[in-house]
């Protein structure tokens, strides 16, 4: 079989699809403000919620991917709203809510890195209804906790790859001079369905390649120098996967790489063309979770080496040359046996917290964690600015700390959060002032997920450092 290059062609069929959808299925629908500021009921931060609804469903772009378009006014996100399952758009200022697709998507939403573009998988036959819970699918990026990587959408019929032109959207619901979808959107080009695909994907620095995960018949040759690993963990079974990557241009796919293990989450890095990280997705701890790749499929290696007792996660790229990992410490010493489920692994029996990583020298830091009292008692998803300042996480009891890289001083922004749909997946603005967040603090349901935003204090903005002891 030749992995190198897989010519496909698009199919143009697609743009009738979406003429002939436009009048029910409403992009550029908008809604009106829903913009609440609310205290914090802890530390008295104004949250803005930019969502505020118990009847609609919603949650952020899972936290390794661009949250703000490339102006930083408006907020993508995912909702369940009179024209189902689709992605839309707030903005921050304003508080006006848009609706950017027109036949929903399946998996992730990526934004472009330099223009106002945004980028999605449709077809296929894939679902994009509300779970019974009413949470949106995949809002906590594919595959979520519980299904296994070989257990998503199913190979029901070819996908394709849509560009959005956000910037001639917003310019005409200004306007109110809103078009059919074809308009706005143009197809990059279409995955055969011999391909599985479920949207697992992330978009080049240069905003020219996508590259997603595959799944299925055409991942059992793996490449050179990988095996086919044992299940691990009492959730996922033996499987293989891959990555191939899309010319958005031309269309074209290309092979990256088969491995003998389950892809979860893909991401790119923004700053660094070619460059894709990803995980050994188990839904719980994986014997090596994160991964390293160049575009041409050189280099693979881990990214973050980890030991059998270290439970790693949550790995998001947070600039040029770093990434944030979590390493978890959220079960007790007794019960972390090598018989039990997950082995001796995620304890305080060994260091645990934020860690960056830097992908140059492979120099690993702690730069903070959850404290002893908290009742939160360990980071779980975390995040970073790009100007290398903060660290970011949320823990078990739904509340955001804040890390000062410089002087390792940590702080409660906010929480503890009600429960909620999901977790809340604390991500950085590009400027590194403030954190989005999904919450659902103020559901009168305690379940239904708003998108909020979660101010980093000016005192703290407006820090000097300095190594004079204090008078």
């Amino acid at each position: 079989m030749d992995h190198r290059r897989i010519r496909t062609a698009a199919c143009f069929a697609v743009a009738a699809l979406f003429a002939s959808s436009a009048a029910f299925a409403q992009m550029g629908r908008t809604w009106p403000s829903e913009k609440k500021i609310v205290p914090d009921p802890v530390t008295g931060l104004p949250l803005t919620f930019l969502t505020s609804s118990d009847t609609y469903h919603q949650s952020k772009i899972y936290q390794t991917h661009r949250q703000w378009t490339s102006d930083g006014k408006w907020l993508i996100f995912r909702g369940v709203r009179e024209t189902g399952s689709q992605a839309f758009a707030v903005n921050e200022e304003t508080g006006q809510i848009v609706q950017v697709t027109e036949t929903g998507f399946s998996g992730m939403l990526c934004l472009s890195n330099k223009a106002m573009k945004l980028y999605v998988l449709v077809g296929g036959g894939g679902s994009n209804a509300p779970s019974p819970t009413g949470a949106v699918p995949g809002a906590s990026g594919p595959p979520p906790a519980g299904r296994g990587p070989a257990g998503g959408r199913g190979p029901s019929g070819p996908r394709q790859i849509l560009e959005i032109d956000l910037a001639k959207l917003f310019a005409d619901v200004e306007a109110k001079t809103v078009k059919p979808a074809a308009n706005y959107t143009r197809v990059c080009g279409t995955i055969p369905a011999t391909l599985q695909v479920d949207g697992n994907m992330g978009l080049d620095a240069n905003d020219d390649f996508m590259y997603f995960r595959v799944q299925g018949p055409e991942t059992t040759e793996l490449s050179q120098g990988q095996t086919l690993l044992p299940g691990f963990g009492p959730r996922f079974r033996q499987s293989t996967s891959g990555l191939r990557s899309m010319n958005l241009k031309t269309g074209e796919i290309k092979f990256i790489v088969n491995v003998g293990f389950g892809i979860g989450h893909v991401q790119s890095n923004p700053w660094m063309p070619g460059e894709i990280v990803f995980c050994w997705e188990t839904g719980g701890k994986a014997p090596q979770r994160t991964w390293i790749i160049n575009a041409d499929g050189t280099g693979l290696r881990p990214l973050y080496p980890e030991a059998p007792y270290e439970w790693i996660t949550h790995e998001a790229v947070i600039d040029r040359d770093e990434a944030v990992i979590a390493i978890l410490g959220h079960r007790s010493i007794a019960s972390a046996t090598a018989q039990s489920d997950w082995g001796i692994s995620g304890t305080f029996e060994h260091p645990t917290g934020v860690a960056i990583v830097n992908l140059r020298t492979r120099e690993m830091r702690i730069v903070g964690q959850v404290p002893a009292w908290s009742k939160g008692r360990s980071d779980w998803h975390v995040a970073g600015s790009e100007d290398g300042r903060w660290a970011a996480s949320d823990d078990f009891q739904y509340e955001v700390w804040l890390y000062d890289r410089h002087s390792c001083e940590v702080n409660l922004l906010a929480g503890p959060q009600k429960t909620g749909a999901d977790h809340i997946h604390p991500t950085f603005n590009r400027e590194g002032t403030k954190i989005e967040i999904q919450s659902a603090l103020i559901s009168k349901d305690n379940r239904s997920l708003n998108i909020c935003v979660v101010p980093v204090p000016k005192t703290f903005l407006n820090r000097t450092y300095s190594l004079k002891a204090p008078e």
